[in-house]
């Protein structure tokens, strides 16, 4: 069996690591991180919708290019790589995933089409503070259509048009479309590790509401969102930690102690072997995961699972490792390593820690061997 790209997957992949390289260098990153006022970039946004991706694996009927989950996964690995600063993910990977997957075909006919020529913006709102919302602790209700509560915090939630919102509903919990610029709906900017990725604190007032999936089924409409989500994040990590290590490589190679370069340095050594191994352990995870996902496959919720623990592990490991190569200099402002550091910090917790995801392999993996 091929476990690789194929040669028309390799293609958009190179692709879109040109146009990212033409569109996105450090420059794009930074130039978000030092405007307070600004969350993502504009004009790449523009571009990224220009080329297709948001509509990647939209069906031709709703406006997208009718791809598959693995042409989608391909471009996910560049723009981690870029640490592109766009909501691709809240939008991509949630609001759309979990309409094609859950919503109504009225849903998707509104939606779908708005999401591919970029003229809407999703988020996920499911966290309303500190610990793991359970049905016991869900506080955001919905009356009458009507929403009201407090999510906190919300990724992409300062930049978003509409809103996936976990809430309870006659007692029963739900998943509910939200128009952020609608009425009844307050928005205030949270300060963040990765400012290149906002995040805000939603209050709902009575906003209209209208729900996704089954009633009563919010949990699992979420779980089943953010098993796709996490594979598609798994492989965002995977292209940023391939760059740490691409960095970390280039200057190991470059830099000179006591007249050697440090790439002849055991230690040095070690810590790029270290890198390579648990990012090629990710990357096969991470294959599963596109498998799954691609093919619908009842194994997802372990790909999925196993994808994210490992991809979380490797970009974490792979962005300090590469700060302690460049040395003195890796923890400094000019010096780029912190941009991946950062990025690795915000996607390790934006669709559940790997803990809850730990948790969650092991539970299935019990489940399935009980069968």
């Amino acid at each position: 069996m091929d476990f690789d790209y194929s040669d028309d997957q390799k293609f958009l992949k190179e692709e879109a690591r040109k146009f990212l390289a033409a569109h996105c260098d450090v420059g794009v990153v930074r130039g978000v991180l030092d405007n307070a006022d600004r969350s993502f970039d504009e004009k790449l946004w523009k571009g990224v919708t220009e080329q297709g991706w948001l509509g990647a694996c939209i069906p031709e009927e709703h406006g997208g290019l009718g791809l598959g989950r693995v042409e989608l996964c391909a471009i996910a690995e560049e723009l981690g790589r870029a640490v592109a600063p766009i909501p691709f993910a809240s939008t991509v990977y949630v609001l759309a995933e979990g309409l094609m997957a859950y919503g109504s075909d009225a849903q998707k006919a509104s939606i779908l089409p708005r999401i591919a020529a970029g003229e809407v913006i999703g988020c996920l709102a499911t966290s309303e503070g500190p610990g793991v919302v359970g049905p016991a602790t869900l506080q955001c209700r919905v009356e009458g259509g009507k929403l009201s509560g407090t999510k906190i915090p919300v990724t992409d939630g300062d930049v978003a048009d509409i809103a996936l919102v976990l809430a309870s509903e006659g007692g029963r919990p739900g998943l509910f479309l939200v128009d952020l610029k609608g009425a009844g709906v307050s928005r205030e900017t949270l300060k963040s590790l990765e400012p290149t990725r906002g995040v805000a604190k939603i209050a709902f007032d009575g906003a209209p509401a209208e729900r996704v999936g089954d009633a009563g089924a919010g949990f699992e409409v979420v779980q089943g969102i953010l098993d796709r989500a996490a594979v598609l994040l798994a492989f965002e990590q995977l292209g940023g930690a391939d760059r740490c290590l691409e960095m970390a490589k280039e200057y190991a190679l470059g830099r000179y102690a006591f007249g050697r370069v440090i790439a002849g340095y055991q230690a040095i050594k070690h810590k790029l072997a270290d890198m390579y191994v648990k990012n090629e352990v990710a990357r096969s995870n991470a294959y599963y995961g596109a498998w799954a996902l691609n093919d619908g496959a009842p194994e997802l919720p372990v790909a999925a699972s196993a994808a994210r623990i490992a991809a979380s592990e490797a970009f974490w490991f792979a962005s300090k490792e590469n700060i302690q190569v460049h040395g003195g200099m890796g923890f400094t402002w000019d010096v780029d390593c912190h941009l991946y550091y950062r990025r690795s910090r915000q996607l390790s917790l934006v669709a559940g820690a790997p803990k809850v995801w730990k948790e969650r392999l092991v539970a299935e993996l019990e489940k399935k061997n009980a069968a």
